[in-house]
């Protein structure tokens, strides 16, 4: 872990990445004062320092830096907007860094509002997962203000080893929805794959070590491939918030426009998943689509 770092962390969204994050700051020596709309949400982190309190301006007034990690765009437009938002109730620090993946536009217009008022805004959206966020090992894309970027890199290495300054307000989104763009269309590719092995009645656990021995090897095809096979579901990065990334990008690309085909096909295919009641279940649970277009199982599932 990183060394033990001074300094005041209000920390907005205790989610399944959120609680994680504000746990290794308060581990890294930071005070953290948290606050989530879901009550009780930030009771077990205080066994590691976290201080759990009752509304926004309780966790950000004091802050030297605000972190966010929302679900969505309409959540973050809430805390800086907000009758306790940032806007109304500046932190001591004058720095916001907004952590969820949200709409690029959107982030441009609240920085815009926020600079303002003397408020440096922060798009690092990341990447890494759960796994990720409890490890400390997230790799972390920013947008913004270089200044702002410095002042805040103490604070974001006890979250991540890989921090990259991207560009200006927005570029960090704009990345990470880049970088969702490939992660859905690679889940798909494995699906297709898996399920074509299938049919042929190949060995799919051997077809996969085959696979990540070559040019076809990925992060996916190591850590999602034995979920997919096994019919494993389990939540780790959830379909709803796969499909929200998908749409985000899909709104991206209209604005100048760009076609995005592949990433539209993926899409219909998170939504049939989600159609069939699937959205709390993780990213791997895509392969199920195929289960029902094929008519075919895997022999754990059947």
């Amino acid at each position: 872990m990183n060394n033990p770092t001074s300094g005041i962390v209000g920390f907005l969204g205790l989610g399944v990445m959120g609680r994680e994050m504000a746990r290794n700051l308060a581990q890294a020596g930071f005070t953290v004062r948290a606050f989530d709309i879901v009550p009780g949400a930030g009771d077990a982190l205080r066994q590691f320092g976290v201080e759990s309190v009752s509304d926004i301006p309780s966790a950000t007034s004091d802050a030297d830096i605000v972190i966010s990690m929302l679900p969505d765009t309409p959540q973050v437009e809430d805390i800086v907007r907000g009758a306790g938002g940032l806007l109304a109730h500046p932190p001591r620090g004058k720095l916001f860094v907004d952590m969820s993946t949200i709409a690029p536009e959107a982030t441009r217009k609240l920085s815009q509002e926020l600079a303002d008022i003397g408020i440096t805004m922060l798009d690092a959206p990341v990447s890494g997962g759960p796994v990720g966020a409890k490890n400390g090992s997230l790799t972390i894309m920013v947008g913004g203000d270089a200044g702002g970027f410095a002042q805040a890199t103490p604070f974001l290495r006890a979250m991540g080893t890989t921090l990259n300054h991207v560009g200006a307000s927005g570029a960090g989104q704009t990345v990470k929805l880049c970088n969702q763009l490939i992660c859905g269309i690679n889940i798909q590719a494995i699906c297709e794959a898996l399920a074509l092995a299938r049919a042929w009645e190949i060995d799919l656990p051997q077809m996969r070590e085959v696979l990540l021995g070559g040019s076809a090897a990925s992060w996916m095809l190591d850590k999602l491939g034995p979920a997919m096979i096994e019919g494993d579901v389990s939540a780790g990065f959830r379909i709803d918030l796969m499909m929200k990334d998908l749409r985000l990008v899909l709104e991206a690309a209209q604005k100048h426009p760009v076609p995005l085909p592949a990433t539209a096909l993926v899409a219909t295919q998170y939504q049939n998943a989600q159609a069939y009641g699937e959205g709390a279940n993780g990213n791997q649970a895509l392969f199920k689509v195929y289960d029902r277009i094929t008519g075919q199982q895997t022999a754990v599932n059947k």
